[in-house]
């Protein structure tokens, strides 16, 4: 017999991400809707996105031909196998990616998030150097600070404690390069800082302590974003490059959140002008719209796997869900709203006033450091002796309430919005900002 009685709508079922359950559960914030800049809240309220979601909606909120698109595939055909299958779109897209990627990364390994994204970065570049007869390279670099999603392997290059102190010993072999944040050196720096980039050359201390012969690669984000907008220091990200050249090391660009304009360009790669072996992407691959990641490879990366016998896998890797036909609708629509709205370019235009909007805030109270790269900022207070954390969460809530959403790491709000972005709203989102940090104590 069916069951007919009506099940409760309580908050109790859900355990929720990266979230205090407990406190949120006794004052919900509810979405309820959105459009273009604006969430809207369960009590009606517009709340103008100064974070993009999750750094994630970078062409904005409900476009209507990404839905459009989306709802289309789906009555056309909603799942296509992808091993040993393939669907138009797949093709399509990749080879729209490629052509948008800076250098020779005109290959794409399709996933489903960040955190996939990164695991399968790492397992390819362990299986380049054995598939060349170095199979010994089997060390794995990562930084302090660090976020790579959450998978085993991207905790495990990643360098952020609260992610990693609880889950064991997580993969062997993996050593850190020290941040590059410092707040006696560096504080208020406007874009990238003019400190740090003596601090690559620790990579040249990890590969004397392991030999360049065991390590495979290096993986760094090239504007740490989770850990609270860390922009790299002046010629940090060209002195990696150079000494994994030297040492024949893969370099890694996790590029989930600096891909897709937040630095004025499509990928930070080409903002630097470092060109990485590797580039994870997800986040504003498809606007958020449907869950998908892409790995880029370089061509020498891809071209050592394809040798032996024709009718052999090459890679044993991937997922149900690599290339879904609708994430691949969403993100075909999502490149053609980038490109007909010069989004990327309204970024780069955008980034000065951006960057004097962050720098506004210097001087209000608890303010101790802004950074600033592209359209992404940081706005870091003073923590409270005796509860770290708190301020920042009681801005994050106070802002919230105020009708901006903003991100929270620790004491730490970070804000980057959807690249549709006005002057007006840089104005708004800073104003809100100073007058709720000005009244937290």
């Amino acid at each position: 017999m069916a069951q007919t009685a009506a099940v409760p709508n309580d908050l109790d079922s859900w355990w929720m991400p990266f979230t205090a359950n407990r406190q949120f559960k006794a004052n919900p914030r509810l979405l309820v809707g959105a459009k273009d800049m604006h969430y809207i809240s369960h009590d009606g309220r517009r709340v103008l996105d100064g974070c993009a979601g999750l750094w994630c909606v970078n062409a904005g909120h409900n476009r209507d031909s990404i839905v459009k698109a989306v709802q289309a595939q789906a009555a056309e055909m909603d799942f296509a196998p992808s091993f040993q299958m393939g669907h138009p779109k797949a093709f399509e897209f990749a080879a729209r990616l490629a052509n948008l990627a800076p250098g020779d990364l005109n290959h794409v390994f399709f996933a489903n998030s960040g955190s996939e994204a990164v695991d399968t970065a790492l397992k390819i570049a362990l299986a380049y150097h054995r598939a060349r007869g170095d199979g010994a390279r089997t060390r794995l670099i990562g930084r302090e600070r660090g976020y790579h999603g959450v998978g085993f392997g991207g905790i495990s290059v990643g360098g952020i404690v609260a992610n990693r102190k609880v889950f064991g010993p997580m993969l062997a072999g993996v050593d850190h390069l020290p941040h590059t944040h410092s707040l006696k050196d560096m504080a208020f720096s406007r874009g990238l800082p003019d400190w740090g980039a003596h601090l690559a050359e620790d990579l040249e201390r990890i590969v004397a302590l392991h030999d360049a012969s065991t390590i495979a690669a290096v993986i760094v984000e090239p504007v740490a974003g989770s850990t609270g907008v860390l922009p790299p220091p002046k010629g940090y990200l060209k002195r990696l490059r150079e000494i994994c050249d030297k040492h024949g090391i893969l370099l890694i660009f996790d590029e989930v959140i600096t891909g897709f304009g937040r630095l004025g360009s499509a990928f930070a790669a080409e903002t630097f002008g470092v060109l990485p072996d590797l580039m994870t992407t997800a986040k504003g691959l498809t606007n958020a719209a449907v869950p998908a990641a892409a790995v880029f490879t370089r061509k020498h990366v891809h071209d050592a796997f394809m040798q032996g016998p024709e009718h052999m896998i090459e890679l044993f890797h991937g997922y149900t869900y690599s290339a879904h036909p609708l994430a691949c609708a969403a993100g075909l629509a999502t490149l053609d709203v980038y490109r007909d709205e010069g989004l990327f370019e309204n970024a780069k235009a955008l980034s000065p006033y951006w960057e004097d909007g962050v720098h506004s805030l210097k001087g209000t109270r608890n303010v101790i450091d802004l950074r600033n790269v592209g359209i992404m900022a940081a706005v870091e207070l003073a923590p409270r002796p005796d509860a770290p954390t708190k301020r920042g969460y009681d801005v994050f809530v106070k802002c919230f309430e105020r009708g901006l959403l903003v991100r929270l790491t620790g004491d730490t709000i970070a804000l980057s919005p959807p690249l549709i972005l006005t002057k007006a709203h840089i104005d708004e989102a800073f104003g809100i900002l100073r007058e709720v940090i000005t009244s937290v104590d």
